[in-house]
């Protein structure tokens, strides 16, 4: 599920089994290729640990479908997986992505809910990020008209994340504060847009200087420089009281530093530990740091503070299908509303994830970073900021 950031048993993921293994040739109706790309994690590390990779063709097999990926999302657990902190990718070499876009061009046995040619988002733990993809019918989800695939590519892991964080957890109801962290990154991004179809919501965001007129622009009515300020006393400075809900990818002291944010009755949802995070390759001193900071607090200390502490991970619902159906169908609507348009930051092919990567991790990104198999035709905006 970042993610958005995500910690190695608290990751921002999607809910889906393990990649699928290849397997016979395609059916009538698969495209003719025998061979695609895939991207492939060949060990921990840097950058240099994804490689394009060629791999076999395969046919679906009982009850999934085939599909031809035209893009793909990038999330903070990726970035963790490749440093080998996501406990729930499988060992190297593996392929990463856990979700993509594209239309179904074969149907296994048993498969009476797509046809060939739907267009469909699909969610995985792992094993989306080649040009063909074999998964079960039930984890594809029907693209909204009028979507374009890096949109669609865009929209579960973060969207998901964001609404079950906000509504499910948070209870967000009208004239109430939220402060989102990492407020201009993919979950930042969704949670700005779906506050602001409620009535009156007050949001605070983090960001560094150069994304706030990006984030005024959204709906933040006050973005903070982490960077350059205590978030907690701007916050206090503009509501003493503090907030009703905080959105915490963070880990670490920021827990505690949210917690102590919360109005009476407010809620904390935690999602992520990006606070590991600290360079290309894993820190022991970061995780030491950040673990050793971890927050945390018995029954009874909640039951005198009247706050909630809530933790979210989209990666453990691996059988909540009917539950992910359902958040998505109302997202749909939303997008289809015109209410929600999920933000493209850049897109970039499979030959440049190390350049994508780097995007992400160094925090330049405004919305989403994509990956598609292919460079585009007119080559996309990929701006360094």
């Amino acid at each position: 599920m970042s993610a958005e950031p995500a910690p190695a048993a608290a990751a921002t993921a999607a809910a889906a089994p393990p990649e699928p293994a290849p397997g016979p040739e395609p059916p009538a109706g698969a495209d003719e290729a025998a061979e695609h790309r895939a991207l492939v994690l060949t060990g921990f590390g840097g950058y240099e640990k994804l490689k394009v990779q060629s791999r076999r063709s395969s046919g679906p097999g009982p009850g999934e479908v085939s599909v031809r990926v035209h893009a793909c999302g990038l999330n903070f657990a990726d970035l963790l997986a490749r440093q080998g902190l996501y406990d729930r990718l499988p060992p190297p070499p593996v392929c990463p992505g856990m979700e993509c876009a594209g239309v179904v061009r074969a149907l296994g046995d048993g498969v009476h809910d797509r046809q060939v040619g739907d267009k469909v988002m699909v969610l995985a733990k792992s094993g989306l990020w080649q040009e063909v993809v074999n998964v079960p019918a039930r984890q594809t989800f029907l693209m909204p008209a009028g979507m374009s695939f890096e949109e669609a590519a865009a929209l579960p892991v973060n969207y998901i994340t964001a609404y079950m964080i906000l509504f499910d957890f948070g209870n967000l109801r009208p004239n109430q504060s939220v402060l989102i962290h990492m407020a201009a990154g993919g979950v930042g991004t969704a949670a700005i847009q779906l506050c602001k179809t409620v009535e009156n919501i007050t949001i605070f965001g983090t960001a560094s200087a150069p994304k706030h007129d990006a984030l005024r622009s959204s709906g933040v009515a006050h973005p903070i420089d982490y960077r350059t300020m205590d978030y907690v006393e701007e916050v206090r400075k503009i509501s003493p009281k503090g907030v009703d809900i905080v959105l915490d990818p963070l880990g670490g002291s920021d827990t505690s530093k949210a917690f102590n944010l919360l109005k009476p009755m407010g809620k904390l949802i935690t999602y992520g530990v990006a606070n590991l995070l600290t360079g290309q390759k894993k820190s022991l001193v970061a995780m030491a740091k950040t673990w050793w900071n971890q927050f945390s607090i018995n029954a009874l200390q909640l039951l005198h503070h009247n706050k909630a502490v809530c933790g979210y991970d989209l990666g453990s619902m691996d059988e909540e299908f009917e539950l992910i159906g359902c958040v998505l169908s109302k997202l749909d609507n939303l997008y289809s509303q015109g209410k929600i348009k999920p933000k493209i930051d850049s897109v970039w092919p499979f030959d440049q994830v190390a350049d994508a990567m780097r995007q992400m991790q160094e925090k330049k990104n405004v919305g989403k970073v994509i990956l598609v198999p292919e460079a585009p035709k007119e080559e996309s905006k990929k701006e360094e900021n």
